[in-house]
């Protein structure tokens, strides 16, 4: 047996001996009693001493889990599939280490369809229920499912409205627009019958199921008949529907002549990065996929299926199960997942590594993108890690920035004042821990002390949010002086750095090609005049400009939402100096708030009450609110960093979560 190390390997080693024989989870622990690794097993005694045992039956995979095991727990339970649901929940409840994750819990789009309903329609759920009603799905996109459904109303026109509306248009007795626009008949005044509308209806179902052919033959065979009877403008839209159908039918894969239902499972690998792709079959057909990436993987891929496939589709939300389910490892206790699947889709369900033919060479399919997008991972964090060691360098950082926080203050013509913090772990931005501020004690149009105010309420929390490897501000000296006098006053040694764009006055050699025209990017440090200009194609530099452009726009999107809080009418008490008596002046007066807004600062000094100073405030005030309006300009194309989120959401102190 392998030595554990320390004193506590005669205990773990008469802990092994003791465990029992029979079906449960096992929990392995550190000498802290954090959770490392959660299994199950047929047999706990021989599964767990596997992992201990050095050449037993090669197992021996896992040396730096085993050199962290101090103790070993066990839930036994009466069979292997109370074991797999049981590992399931201990997964997401201790979230161990080295057990792989599925953090995406969510549920994928499905069109849903209750034929029970007097004008039944489709509706998106994200949810797969037992209540009598026809499921279509998954669809992973949801652009792509409504790209689809938009294009399949073009084609067989149901209802779309809810039950009110649908009823209030009968009351008046007129259609909507989508009548108007022929993507609804219109059954809400009786403009089609109920055997014109079922026939809209079959045709749908046979479209969503990929019953192609069957649908062709039926419109043909309904065209004809309308042919037949003179009723020529009947046979044209039915013409028209077939050559849409067929069309439509061509850019669909067809993997298999059987119309069967399948997940498709194909895992790769290099070393403890894993990356698993799953290709959906419905009716013959691929309809969609999706792939998940895990990081720092220790145990051997028979046991990494088992566990994705158990809290795929067992763990978290409840999901649709195919008939069969294709993987390209067979999973350890296979059969105890079968039977699990079985029971929650009350139905039959294979989950088996084909060996050969068609189902083979789609399992190969899934397993060939699972190698090119685990390559593609695999080369970003390559360019990421190139980034941050040159940011390192250039910057004279202590450690390598791995975490990276930004701040950046903005108001609006000295109102409306926010912040916002984002944060980048590997070049990756982590959004739960976002953070949104609204200026409480500094002057709205103050940005030194408003930067001042956000950072002493950051490092206030620095016990319970510990500091990140690069602090970064939005701003030149001044606002980095800012953060460097904090950071003294605490006695709190971090590398902050910040980071602005030329000013008009200054023309340097360098400069930084962005959505508004050129202009140089320049990064100061702490003790430096002079800042350092990196080369606008380093990847250092795209990455910072990518972190900066990220807590800009997430502070935007504050502004935004604020000012959409307060509401057109009563904007104007954002403006400072402007009161009650000024406020009512300027309505009554120039008669509108639109023309307040649209009005010239020499129109606004003859209103009653209104100086100089005030007109120039609130032009000022009206623009910057108008320039805000304006739609965003296409960013550009980034030279080879990912994409960035356009979403960001988390809980900060007394501030404002997203």
């Amino acid at each position: 047996m392998t030595e554990t190390g320390g004193p506590e390997a005669g205990a773990l080693s008469e802990r092994l001996d003791s465990l029992p024989t029979e079906p449960g989870v096992y929990l392995m622990k550190s000498a802290r009693g954090k959770v490392l690794y959660v299994g199950k097993a047929q047999n706990l005694r021989m599964r767990v001493r596997s992992y201990f045992n050095a050449g037993g039956d090669g197992r021996h995979q896992v040396p730096r889990l085993v050199k962290r095991v101090a103790d070993i727990g066990v839930l036994v339970t009466s069979n292997v599939k109370d074991a797999l649901l049981l590992e399931n929940e201990l997964i997401k409840q201790y979230k161990p280490p080295f057990n792989v994750r599925l953090r995406d819990d969510k549920q994928y789009l499905a069109l849903r369809l209750d034929a029970r309903e007097d004008w039944p329609r489709l509706t998106m759920v994200r949810n797969f229920k037992r209540d009598g009603a026809q499921y279509f799905g998954p669809y992973t996109s949801s652009t792509g499912m409504r790209h689809s459904l938009s294009h399949l109303r073009r084609i067989f026109p149901l209802r779309t409205c809810s039950a009110g509306v649908f009823k209030d248009y009968a009351r008046r007795g007129r259609p909507c627009i989508e009548y108007e626009m022929k993507r609804c008949p219109g059954p809400c005044c009786g403009l089609v019958t109920k055997d014109d509308y079922q026939q809209l209806l079959q045709g749908t179902e046979l479209f969503l199921r990929g019953r192609s052919e069957e649908l062709v033959e039926t419109l043909g065979i309904r065209m004809k008949a309308a042919a037949a009877a003179e009723q020529f403008e009947e046979a044209a839209r039915l013409r028209d529907r077939i050559g849409a159908v067929e069309q439509t039918v061509e850019r669909q894969q067809i993997v298999t002549e059987r119309r069967v239902n399948r997940d498709v499972f194909g895992l790769a690998r290099d070393g403890g990065e894993v990356e698993m792709q799953i290709l959906h079959v419905r009716e013959g057909r691929v309809i969609g996929a999706s792939d998940h990436a895990f990081s720092g993987v220790e145990v051997d891929d028979a046991e990494v299926m088992a566990s994705f496939l158990g809290q795929y589709y067992v763990g978290g939300a409840e999901r649709q199960i195919p008939g069969e389910v294709l993987v390209s490892i067979a999973p350890e206790d296979g059969g105890a997942l079968e039977g699990l699947l079985a029971d929650r889709a009350e139905r039959k369900v294979s989950v088996w590594q084909p060996q050969r033919g068609a189902p083979r060479e789609l399992v190969e399919l899934a397993v060939r993108n699972a190698e090119i997008e685990l390559v593609r991972r695999l080369q970003a964090r390559e360019s990421v890690d190139t980034a941050l060691a040159e940011l390192q360098e250039r910057l004279h950082l202590a450690a390598l920035p791995r975490r990276i926080e930004c701040y950046d203050v903005s108001h609006l013509a000295g109102t409306l004042a926010v912040a916002s913090r984002v944060v980048f772990q590997d070049g990756q931005p982590q959004k739960n821990d976002y953070r949104r501020y609204r200026i409480k004690d500094a002057a709205a149009g103050d940005d030194l002390a408003c930067m001042r105010e956000i950072l002493g309420r950051r490092l206030a929390r620095r016990e319970s949010e510990p500091l990140p490897d690069l602090l970064v501000v939005d701003g030149g000296r001044g606002q980095l002086s800012v953060a460097s006098a904090l950071l003294g006053d605490l006695g709190l040694e971090a590398d902050h750095v910040g980071i602005a764009k030329e000013r008009d006055d200054e023309s340097p050699s360098i400069r930084v090609k962005r959505s508004g025209g050129l202009k140089a990017e320049r990064v100061f440090l702490p003790n430096r005049v002079n800042p350092v200009m990196l080369p606008p194609s380093s990847r250092g530099m795209l990455l910072l400009q990518r972190v900066r452009d990220e807590a800009h726009r997430f502070a935007i999107e504050f502004q935004r939402s604020l000012r959409s809080k307060v509401g057109l009418t009563s904007i104007l008490e954002e403006v400072p100096g402007i009161g009650p008596r000024k406020r009512q002046a300027l309505l009554k007066e120039l008669g509108s708030l639109r023309r307040v807004r649209e009005a010239e600062p020499e129109e606004l000094a003859r209103v009653t009450g209104i100086s100089t100073r005030d007109a120039e405030m609130l032009h000022d005030f009206f623009r910057a609110l108008a320039e805000i309006d304006a739609p965003d300009e296409p960013p550009p194309e980034p030279a080879s960093e990912p994409a960035g989120s356009s979403a960001g959401h988390g809980e900060g102190e007394a501030d404002f979560p997203n």
